[in-house]
């Protein structure tokens, strides 16, 4: 028997929202209310076949919520959930062909890391020599090959949630849900084990729903993003887009840094720091605060005056906030061998990037 979990590197499917068949995912106008508070207001969103998609937002979103919809944990109260064109409705958790690795590792205490890892095979019935020949090469697949005989009280966090991800994968499922699985962990830890998701995602082609508050972790991993807001998803797209291209004004401010910087809007562009820069999206001429990226201010010998507030080294470029005469605040990235010193008098101005907009008074 071939193992998908022994099967060659594959890079993750474009998205093709009408796909209905493979393992593709579909939230169809989905609904859900807790009593009278309504969580999610009509949700429409496509994973493709073999796409990594990341759902990010910040707490109370209702992205936890989408994802344990998907896995039927919760009942729907209105739309319709579909994987692989097969619709959801009353369908048990054990019978959506899904793994899902949570924030806590759940593990049992009791057992080995081969016997948590087979846990979702016995309840299959699996075959003992199947179940131990998938078992190693999930073990295997995640970097715990040597580790299978310990118990999860002799491992590290990162190990644990390993054991967590290779007990997800070993049932082969069509769809892999991770809610949250790195959050609990150290910041170095949590790159690694981040890295190593994507890589065994892509070599598996798996179609896999991640969701996380965590806008680097979601940029970092995902083929698309879909940018959640009280129930709704503001602007999904691919990590460049959500970055670059920014649809809303809640988007330009979660996705990144960026300071608010007075401008003033005109025929689709936006004068900024004394210089005209084009606009993202329709507004209306007029006062305006636009979003900057860091890395889209500068220090020169032109542009407008400012003093130095603090400076930070972050290795290959510092960031340094100033103060601008009428108070506005920025935070400049430049070169770290360009040094300022707090207090200074410099000029600061806007590079002609594209920039979104809110209302000053929003």
């Amino acid at each position: 028997m071939t193992l998908p979990l022994t099967a060659p590197h594959r890079t993750a499917a474009v998205a093709r929202p009408d796909h209905e068949d493979g393992s593709g995912v579909r939230f169809a106008g989905v609904v859900k209310a807790f009593g009278a508070q309504r969580v999610l207001h009509g949700l429409d969103l496509d994973v493709a076949p073999g796409e990594l998609v990341c759902l990010l937002g910040p707490s109370g979103c209702g992205k936890s919520t989408a994802l344990r919809l998907l896995a039927g944990l919760e009942h729907l109260d209105g739309g319709r959930i579909t994987i692989a064109g097969r619709d959801m409705a009353g369908v048990p958790t054990n019978k959506r062909d899904i793994g899902m690795v949570f924030q806590s590792y759940s593990l049992f205490p009791h057992l080995s890391v081969a016997r948590n890892t087979a846990f979702g095979l016995r309840t299959r019935r699996v075959p003992a020599a199947e179940a131990a020949e998938r078992v190693a090469a999930a073990l295997e697949l995640v970097g715990l090959a040597e580790l299978a005989q310990r118990y999860p009280h002799q491992l590290s966090g990162g190990q644990q949630q390993r054991v967590a991800l290779a007990r997800a994968l070993v049932t082969e499922p069509r769809v892999l849900l991770l809610d949250e699985p790195l959050s609990a962990l150290d910041a170095k830890v949590r790159v690694q084990l981040r890295d190593e998701i994507r890589r065994i995602q892509q070599r598996l082609g798996i179609t896999t729903v991640f969701v996380t508050h965590d806008q680097e972790e979601a940029l970092a991993i995902s083929d698309r993003v879909a940018v959640m807001n009280a129930g709704t998803i503001e602007q999904h797209g691919t990590p460049e887009d959500l970055y670059m291209r920014p649809a809303t004004p809640f988007v330009a401010e979660f996705i990144g840094r960026s300071s608010l910087v007075p401008a003033m809007v005109s025929a689709g562009t936006a004068t900024v720091l004394g210089r005209r820069v084009p606009l993202l999206g329709d507004r209306v001429d007029g006062p305006a605060l636009v979003f900057v990226r860091p890395e889209n201010l500068e220090l020169g010998p032109e542009g407008a005056p400012a003093i130095v507030v603090a400076t930070s080294y972050l290795g290959a470029v510092r960031r340094t906030q100033v103060r601008t005469e009428d108070g506005t605040e920025l935070v400049v990235q430049h070169a770290a061998a360009e040094r300022v010193e707090t207090g200074a008098l410099v000029r600061v101005q806007v590079r002609p990037e594209p920039v979104a907009a809110r209302d000053p008074e929003a």
